[in-house]
């Protein structure tokens, strides 16, 4: 049998009008039934324990214990005996006894106890497996195996998003932003007691889960870490590359490997769940020949009036100079203002030059910068930029004055 936590006890109360026929009679019996709690009898939820009824669900994460017994039915003793616990998952078998040395004899009537224990760690059919080998007084060899089979669920849904945080090209701490939605798809409500990320040895990580309001440092949850069913929270992770791995270094490139998060959670009464997620790997940002960052730009800018931007051009080759000469084109919304097609002159290695640029904003809502060409005119090479940044355009009406 499998062992479990019990329940609380559950009733439907049935409540009427003082004024009705049964008068109080129904509100006397909730008071005098000892399931209920007191002053709060017409809740559902009582004050005792009940033995679970079936064998409920077990989800990925949490630990299956089962107790199993070995009883003597014959009036005869049995010698060498031999109980074996097998969990068969759809990948590998798992020998969970407690001890595999035999039993020297078992008399009429009683019976040899065992607990197992094990922390599940695959989803779907699972099969324990319990043979029993023992010889009678003849001499005779004895075998014979019971099968117990069980669903394991998965109780979360995650789900990560990697942000690049812009930064000098000269800094080494480049910053990497993980956002990690994590969903309660199970039936019942999960008191989160741990989400953590584990780093890489090549990142340090800062916790954004927390609101640092006098120096308390409260969970920005709130008081209570309880995530009901369906419910979904999203957790903020800041990591930065240690010196030694950073871009600059040349090392963090391509695909690498961020770290994994840790998550315990508490279910009904008391019993623990752990998931760890495979290694997260994330896309180290390639800017190319040429990078193109924006240093300064509004955030809301007014219809039909020029605003500015200042844009830092970076020369990322390590070997090469480039002659860039700077083309600007018109999109629907937002309007270049300026002479395309001028010279920015000559860009060496690994430096950059900053530009302040002007535009002018002819349709409102939330504009998509666009249309900005830097061309090499030593390899006639052109790099575009479209949807460079976003400014929010309004609609100023100013008085004139009197």
């Amino acid at each position: 049998m499998r062992l479990t936590k019990p329940t609380l006890f559950t009733n439907l109360p049935v409540t009427c009008e003082d004024r009705d026929l049964p008068g109080d009679l129904f509100s006397q019996l909730m008071k005098d039934d000892p399931s209920t709690v007191k002053g709060a009898e017409i809740f559902m939820l009582g004050e005792m324990l009940t033995l679970p009824q079936n064998f409920g669900n077990i989800f990925l994460g949490e630990t299956f214990s089962s107790y199993i017994s070995v009883h003597n039915d014959s009036p005869q003793v049995v010698k060498d005996i031999l109980i074996k616990a097998d969990l068969q998952t759809s990948s590998q078998r798992l020998n969970l006894s407690a001890s595999n040395a035999a039993v020297a004899e078992l008399k009429p009537d009683r019976c040899i106890d065992d607990v197992i224990h094990h922390e599940v760690k695959e989803i779907g059919t699972h099969i324990l497996v319990c043979a029993v080998s023992y010889s009678t007084q003849a001499g005779e060899k004895m075998y014979f195996r019971k099968f117990f089979k069980f669903q394991v669920l998965k109780p979360l849904d995650v789900k990560t998003k990697f942000y690049n945080a812009e930064s000098d090209l000269s800094s080494v701490t480049d910053e990497v932003f993980l956002e990690a939605q994590i969903q309660n798809i199970t039936t019942t409500p999960m008191y989160m007691e741990k989400v953590s990320l584990e780093p890489s040895i090549m990142y340090n990580v800062t916790e954004l889960n927390t609101v640092n309001t006098g120096g308390d440092g409260s969970s920005t949850f709130g008081k209570m870490t309880y995530l009901q069913p369906s419910d979904t929270r999203q957790y903020l992770y800041c990591l930065k590359p240690k010196p030694e791995f950073s871009e600059k270094a040349g090392v963090i490139k391509g695909v690498t490997v961020i770290g994994k998060l840790d998550i315990v959670w508490k279910t009904n009464l008391g019993e623990r769940g752990r998931l760890q997620t495979s290694q997260l790997q994330r896309m180290a940002p390639g800017y190319g020949d040429v990078r193109l960052s924006l240093e300064m730009i509004p955030d809301t800018v007014n219809l039909e009036e020029p605003f500015e931007v200042t844009c830092k051009i970076t020369n990322c080759s390590s070997e090469r100079t480039m002659d860039l000469v700077l083309e600007m084109c018109n999109t629907n919304a937002i309007h270049w203002c300026g002479i395309s097609g001028r010279q920015l002159g000559k860009l060496s290695p690994n430096s950059s030059l900053h530009l302040a640029l002007k535009l002018l904003a002819s349709v409102q809502g939330l504009q998509s910068i666009s249309g900005l060409r830097l061309m090499d005119t030593f390899l006639k090479r052109t790099y575009e930029y479209d949807d460079i940044a976003q400014v929010c355009v309004v609609f100023s009406h100013l008085k004139p004055e009197s």
